[in-house]
């Protein structure tokens, strides 16, 4: 199992929601990255929605 690892955020999912399953893999959240997500509407760049990805490290037991 790698030391570090990404948990993207799905739509409808939660942030509790997520950090759960990183728990259920064996893993501890260190960093919260958010970056927008553009769209483009009537030829203007449009933030559309934050996508939030969590960087895990590996739980030593």
């Amino acid at each position: 199992m790698p030391k570090k690892k990404k948990f993207k955020v799905e739509d409808g999912e939660s942030l509790e929601t997520c950090l759960a399953r990183m728990r259920e893999e064996g893993y501890q959240p260190v960093r919260r990255m958010e970056r927008p997500v553009f769209i483009e509407r009537n030829g203007e760049r449009i933030v559309d929605h934050q996508e939030i990805v969590f960087e895990g490290k590996r739980v030593e037991e």
